[in-house]
């Protein structure tokens, strides 16, 4: 599998030599996923942190009930992880299936720490993306407080259209914290 769209990832994140790069990229292996396929399921322990190359993949929990609830999905050019438990090896609250077919770099817990004791880089890299997630995650929280499920549901249309194209409306209404009834409406009053 071609590593180009991992090196732009990283590229868009910290300055980095050729030979570095290569250094990490080295440490990912390839893995190809069919659809609905699980990487992860509750109660298992993540055992690596992906980077999607092709396809897309939900995240979500399973609560008592038998809903799910979408935390998030990672598309093309997404990270795609566990962080608690790939960091403390504890089970997963988490689930994460193939929405299509998928193709996904993944890279374990000992690689990744032989990566930041032998590179420095590997430190600044990671800890960049943990705070670009952390704000991505802030802003989902603020807008899922302030705006209207209307609101919601135009904002993650507009900003991941090429996301939800790939989604039934169970999936977005997980998401977006609403019944499947009620973005029903929500869809027609907009037509």
């Amino acid at each position: 599998m071609n590593k180009n769209l991992l090196k732009e990832n990283i590229l868009k994140n910290v300055e980095i030599s050729n030979a570095d790069m290569n250094k990490i990229c080295d440490h990912f292996e390839p893995y190809t996923v069919q659809k609905g396929e699980f990487l992860l399921t509750q109660g298992s322990i993540c055992k690596f942190e992906g980077f999607v190359l092709e396809g897309c993949f939900r995240v979500f929990t399973l609560d008592k009930k038998g809903n799910e609830n979408t935390l998030y999905f990672a598309a093309k050019d997404w990270w795609l992880m566990d962080l608690d438990s790939f960091m403390n090896q504890t089970p997963s609250d988490l689930n994460m299936q193939a929405l299509e077919n998928s193709k996904v770099l993944m890279i374990d817990k000992s690689n990744k720490q032989f990566l930041y004791e032998q590179l420095p880089v590997v430190e600044k890299l990671f800890r960049i993306m943990s705070q670009k997630s952390i704000a991505a995650w802030q802003r989902r929280v603020v807008r899922n407080h302030s705006l209207t499920a209307k609101e919601r549901y135009q904002y993650f249309i507009d900003t991941y259209s090429e996301i939800a194209s790939k989604l039934t409306d169970r999936q977005i209404s997980s998401y977006l914290g609403i019944t499947h009834e009620f973005l029903s409406k929500i869809k027609k009053k907009k037509e």
